[in-house]
């Protein structure tokens, strides 16, 4: 009974420190929809801050903690959602891992190397922190142990994790559930546009996550500090297992990640103790949560999109695409051939060893432009296809099988390896497939590769240099120029792989995978694909990059080391082999050129990879695609002259406020990317009259309520309310200025209760009091999800609070469709309490009907041009007909 109660016991302080990181990433992720891989680099520099103010400065412990958490807590976590997670909101799945996972790698490097900055710059007494076994953590020093019964014994720091878990918990459930911020959170969580339209500031709802976000961790490594030393890489595995309970709560749910978090410390600890046949296996018992995650996501429904659902998943367009096949090649062969004459004529042994290295990573490198680039999967087990096939061939040579056949036997393993890891992506994509796939690596790097059989640790295998006749593979520059050779070819390979049948699917499968699936693409076969030639390209870069070093020793290739090399892929151009060959190249000649001419600090190398990574993360086409398109832009220019200075303004010039309307439209111009659908908007709406804009799907209605809300931006034209000119005003601004949207749909927050989203836009209870004295229905469904109401239900939640606090201008983007018609006679009649009340209404609809019953004035909208506007009186039947057809009518007559 002790033994079982010790392991629940310690098991649960793991658990605690699970469940603190957790809670973070959940929050952070529900409020931005973007997964922080960098979580762990946080928690490590609070840690490390301070580990540097009690060890170093001597600062009392209490005061040490206030400062990390107002540092790299609150501060650190609103400058990054400033600089950086805001604008990875806005990218796709690919752009939001890089961002993350780069801020992993920056943030443990500006730690280490700014104390030696700081040491030798400054002459600062400071320990250098790296690798700390015991670090300072917030419980007394020296450690204080209480037993509790006959062989369980539980220390302060252990105490201090317990605490810290259980208050944080009920801290964020508190805010969270009875606070205006929390409420904005879920909100923002649950419909972020809507809560923008309700005048939630969400952006800095959203700042507010992340600095409680940063806060938790560094809360929590400071707590684990003791326990975990100043290890980064524990620190980010630590993560990583806190990913489970992330998962286990839909990435949505902080009590159920938090409660997780609990529960798989405890699961952990009792199957590595009561496991017997896995007491002798190294890496058992760090593996168990990595095993969980991989099985878990096969049998729950995460949150996260499929691969291959998104329009950025589409490829981009090509700013090269006008000029002919070889002058695109052209400049790569004559780079190849330059690098050629270089290496055999010029190159010293220093040299050719870096570019043997970097053409080797580049080898690596390419099986993310497969998989990623042209598959849009995200794979953060690529290091694990490089070590398998590495250790493979070093095993096989061992047991005297000839160099030939271990070569494609390690390939044919890492192949193997690739399917195995490809069974995620039959069913999962976008981060969920990100996460199972570093589940994978992590069990090879826990686990598998721990194994004297297979990594043979700490020796590795010895893979020797072969003399294929006069080609000696010993000699670096005779190496460099086959491994050129060979790149090459499979640059030529992969650029032709989008010709091939199996890249036409998979592109397909990227772009539209419905689609594909109608037209009789495999899903499946594609997926299986594209892993399998990525982990056999993998492969073979391993074995060529082992052989280089003439030794393989497993630990070398963790799925840390993968996470740097596809943030460097990324950055470069995942979408292009030329740009993976230069990431191989970049990624073994940079750090020497660093330590030669800059500085021989390891950790700043790092650094500026990680800076990069997180610069470039919005743009995953890349450096070199953007490149191109700088080259395309100057070539344009250079051939269309200078502009004239005379330009006409998109905007046309104010009018005099005297001549405006409560709301005054004057040539609005709005769409969609490069699609124009509002062609040149004229409307006015007075206080206290109706506007009913009518005109079928696809007429620009909802584009024209959306722009004057503001979600959507106008590129010409201006917006006037009550005389103020609101065109560059944010929607936050406009709804508190008066102009609020219903939009298309049922305007509520599903996830909240009825009483909840009336509380977004009605704070004081009286005020909800009067919509409940008249609304009965919604007053006996006060505590009811949104979600359940009927539609009928959910339109009048959503419009009741307007009678409560009439808006100045009131935009209503077809509110009664698919309503029956006595809830349609309902919303009819609380507009006309609105018009009575002064309120300007624009109402939207696809056919006159009932909506003719409240307007004062009647405009056809169609191709984004009004046809026709007049008083509601002059709108009979056969005007609008002949409004709506009366374009394609007399293109019809004239031919």
């Amino acid at each position: 009974m002790p033994e079982l109660i010790g392991y629940i016991l310690s098991g649960l302080v793991s658990g605690a420190l699970y469940a603190l990181l957790a809670s973070g990433l959940v929050l952070a992720y529900s409020a931005s929809g973007v997964f922080n891989f960098g979580h762990g680099a946080v928690a490590f520099l609070g840690a490390f801050v301070l580990f540097q103010l009690v060890a170093s400065l001597h600062w009392p412990v209490w005061l040490s903690a206030v400062t990390v958490v107002a540092t790299v807590g609150v501060l650190l976590g609103w400058a990054l959602a400033r600089l950086m997670f805001h604008r990875l909101a806005e990218a796709d799945e690919t752009g939001r891992v890089v961002g993350t996972i780069s801020l992993l790698i920056a943030l443990p490097a500006l730690g280490l190397w700014g104390v030696e900055r700081l040491v030798v710059d400054l002459g600062l007494d400071l320990e250098s922190g790296h690798d700390v076994a015991r670090a300072p953590g917030l419980g007394p020093s020296p450690t204080r142990h209480w037993t509790l019964m006959d062989g369980v014994v539980i220390d302060s720091n252990q105490v201090v994790i317990l605490v810290l878990a259980a208050v944080t918990a009920m801290a964020l459930w508190l805010v969270l559930h009875g606070t205006r911020l929390g409420l904005s959170m879920r909100a923002t969580v649950d419909r972020r546009e809507l809560a923008s339209l309700r005048g939630v500031d969400t952006d800095r709802t959203t700042t507010t996550a992340w600095m409680l976000s940063g806060t938790i961790a560094a809360v929590a490594g400071m707590a684990a500090a003791p326990v975990l030393g100043l290890s980064a890489r524990d620190f980010i595995m630590i993560t990583m297992v806190s990913a489970t309970a992330a998962i286990l709560g839909g990435l949505r749910s902080i009590p159920l990640a938090f409660g997780c978090g609990l529960a798989l410390g405890v699961v952990q600890n009792l199957v590595a103790g009561y496991a017997t046949f896995a007491r002798d296996v190294l890496g058992f018992r760090t593996a168990v949560p990595f095993f969980l995650l991989f099985a878990l996501l096969f049998v729950i429904k995460p949150a996260g999109r499929v691969a291959g659902t998104r329009a950025e998943d589409a490829p981009p367009p090509d700013p090269l695409a006008h000029l002919a096949g070889w002058r695109r090649a052209l400049p790569w062969a004559v780079a190849a051939a330059l690098l050629a004459a270089y290496i055999a004529l010029a190159a010293g042994d220093y040299a050719a060893g870096l570019i043997v290295q970097g053409l080797a990573m580049a080898i690596v490198f390419m099986s993310f432009t497969i998989v990623t680039g042209i598959g849009g999967m995200a794979n953060l087990a690529t290091a694990a296809f490089v070590s398998v096939a590495g250790c493979t061939a070093g095993l096989l040579l061992h047991h005297g099988w000839p160099l030939a056949l271990a070569l494609l036997a390690a390939v044919a393993v890492a192949t193997a390896t690739g399917l195995l890891v490809a069974l995620p992506a039959l069913r999962l994509g976008g981060l969920v497939l990100a996460l199972a796939t570093l589940a994978l690596a992590l069990i090879g790097d826990y686990l598998v590769f721990q194994i004297e059989a297979v990594g043979n640790l700490p020796e590795g295998w010895t893979i020797p240099r072969p003399a294929l006749g006069p080609v000696d593979l010993a000699d670096d520059r005779v190496f460099a120029l086959c491994l050129l050779a060979l790149v090459c070819a499979l640059v030529w390979m992969i650029r032709n792989l989008p010709r091939s049948r199996t890249g036409r699917a998979a592109l397909a499968v990227r772009s539209a995978p419905a689609a594909a699936v109608m037209t009789g693409v495999s899903l499946v076969r594609v997926k299986l694909s594209l892993f399998a030639l990525g982990a056999a390209v993998a492969g073979l870069g391993g074995v060529l990059l082992a052989m280089y070093n003439q030794q393989v020793i497993a630990t070398d290739f963790t799925a840390v080391a993968g996470f740097t090399w596809f943030a460097i892929v990324v950055v470069m151009g995942v979408r292009s082999p030329g740009a993976a060959v230069l990431a191989g190249l970049f990624f073994a000649v940079f750090p020497a050129v660093l330590g030669e001419y800059v500085s021989e600090s390891p950790h700043l190398a790092a650094l500026l990879f990680g800076l990069g990574g997180i610069g470039l993360a919005r743009n995953p086409d890349g450096a070199m695609h953007m490149m191109a398109g700088l080259r395309s832009r100057l070539r344009r220019k250079s051939r269309s002259g200078p502009r004239s200075s005379a330009r006409v303004a998109d905007r046309p010039a104010s009018p005099s406020p005297d001549d405006l309307a409560l709301l005054d439209v004057r040539g609005l111009v709005a769409g969609y990317g490069s699609g124009q659908v509002l062609h040149g908007i004229d409307l006015r709406v007075e206080e206290g009259r109706c506007i009913t804009l009518l005109g079928p799907n696809g007429a620009g209605k909802s584009t024209l309520c959306r722009c004057l809300a503001g979600t959507l931006p106008s590129s010409g034209g201006r917006t006037f309310l009550d005389g103020q000119d609101v065109t560059g005003w944010s929607v936050p601004r406009r709804t508190r200025a008066g102009l609020l949207l219903v939009p298309e749909g049922r305007g509520v927050f599903p996830g909240l209760t009825t009483d909840e989203n009336l509380r977004v836009r009605l704070p004081d209870a009286a005020d909800r009091d009067r919509v409940y004295d008249r609304f009965a229905r919604l007053a006996q469904r006060r505590a009811q999800s949104a979600g359940v109401l009927s539609g009928g239900e959910q339109q009048i939640l959503a419009l009741a609070p307007l009678l409560v606090r009439p808006p100045r201008v009131l935009l209503a983007d077809e509110p009664s469709l698919g309503l029956a018609p006595l809830i349609v006679e309902e919303i009819l009649e609380l507009f006309g309490e609105l018009k009575e009340r002064g309120t300007a209404i624009l109402l939207t609809a696809e056919k006159p009907g009932e909506a003719l019953r409240v307007a004062d004035t009647v405009a056809v909208l169609r191709g984004g041009t009004i046809l026709w506007s007049g008083p509601s009186a002059e709108a009979d039947p056969g005007r609008l007909a002949d409004a709506y057809l009366g374009l394609a009518g007399a293109k019809e007559a004239g031919r």
